[in-house]
């Protein structure tokens, strides 16, 4: 019979889970929560290792609670394990989603070090998904972080609707087919009239 994809990681699951059962470890348990996450399964990724902030965990462990709390809308939560995750090794993408969470919990000026970090060590290779449409499609991280730039200049000064507009032309500059920014100017526009 074919075996799908599913039965394939639910196999995973189970040979871990009773691995781990057997001789149990921090690395079995943080394998087990990374192919939960993995599969989309941010709760029972969570259950396995916990939410708390543990100087000890494993970087793997840290990034799995960081992107398991964001897709579970807990912004907050995903902020302070994003950020252990910066302080033991800063790149481009880690001050993305830091830049991003702290937009979202209004915490501007956070968000402004954030992507100023980014676009200064964003490189032209560097490339960020984005998932709001039913097909998935990758622009510069660059872009990205300008795109977020507009939005955070926008917050600032609501009434200052063209230096955030700028920002966004910036990202368009580099991303031309970059479709949440075209969705965010368009909106800005709307708010000017």
């Amino acid at each position: 019979r074919v075996r799908t994809k599913n039965s394939d990681v639910n196999g995973v699951i189970g040979a871990l889970t009773h691995m781990n059962v057997l001789s149990p470890s921090k690395e079995r348990r943080d394998t087990l929560a990374f192919v939960y996450m993995n599969n989309g399964q941010h709760v029972q990724a969570l259950n396995t290792i916990g939410i708390e902030k543990n100087a000890d965990d494993s970087d793997l462990a840290v990034q799995i609670k960081a992107v398991s709390l964001k897709a579970l809308n807990q912004p907050k939560r995903a902020l302070e394990h994003f950020e252990l995750l910066f302080e033991r090794d800063p790149s481009p993408y880690i001050a993305y989603e830091l830049a991003d969470l702290k937009i979202q919990v209004g915490d501007t000026n956070g968000a402004i070090a954030n992507i100023d970090y980014g676009i200064a060590n964003a490189t032209d290779e560097m490339r960020y998904a984005f998932y709001e449409r039913q097909q998935p499609y990758e622009v510069p991280l660059k872009a990205a972080f300008y795109h977020l730039k507009g939005l955070a200049d926008f917050n600032v000064d609501k009434e200052n609707i063209d230096a955030a507009i700028t920002s966004i032309d910036e990202a368009l500059k580099i991303a031309p087919n970059f479709n949440l920014a075209s969705l965010s100017k368009q909106a800005l526009e709307a708010r000017k009239q």
